[in-house]
């Protein structure tokens, strides 16, 4: 099993698909390498993921393990650069925005936008609740406050999540809420 089985992989292909599509986006941007960069670095950003709230940097460190042992020949001596992609993942967040490059950035929105998947309910509330230990209904009281202060750092992100869907997904949030609290 590449993960713990708590974890729900659609987390990790929500992400490697939204990094495809940011590839698509950064066509003539990007180099094909680093589009290659990009994609195994979604693909093992939360590899072996514990699953528990705190020690992300010990989760980062697994997904690098996983990394090193199944990194293909010809990926190895990009195995820095891939590393590094993991690694920015880490939350609370080790790294500035402004100290990302391109492909850093791109990985960083996409994991932040699992809110704007159809499995949001199972990957983000159920899915941090069990892993901050709270409630369900406690993180989904959080999800408003945390979209409207979302900020995409790519063009890219801002171009596939724009005011309107996020505006779309609170307003989905807060009658998700009244459905739930409503006696």
């Amino acid at each position: 099993n590449l993960m713990r089985p708590y974890h729900n992989f659609r987390h990790i292909f929500h992400v490697l698909w939204l990094c495809h599509e940011a590839c698509r986006f950064y066509k003539d941007t990007l180099t094909r390498r680093q589009m290659r960069n990009l994609l195994i670095g979604a693909l093992f950003h939360d590899f072996d993921h514990s699953g528990m709230v705190g020690h992300d940097d010990l989760n980062i460190k697994r997904a690098v393990r996983g990394l090193r042992k199944h990194i293909l020949p010809e990926d190895a001596p990009y195995l820095e650069d891939i590393t590094y992609l993991v690694s920015i993942t880490q939350y609370p967040y080790i790294a500035t925005a402004e100290q990302l490059d391109l492909c850093g950035k791109i990985l960083r929105d996409a994991d932040i936008s699992q809110a704007f998947s159809v499995a949001w309910i199972q990957q983000v509330v159920f899915g941090l609740a069990a892993e901050w230990g709270k409630k369900p209904i406690d993180v989904l009281r959080l999800q408003g406050p945390f979209l409207k202060n979302l900020e995409f750092q790519t063009d890219w992100g801002r171009h596939m999540f724009p005011e309107f869907i996020v505006d779309a997904k609170i307003q989905e949030a807060r009658e998700l809420l009244v459905l739930l609290e409503s006696p």
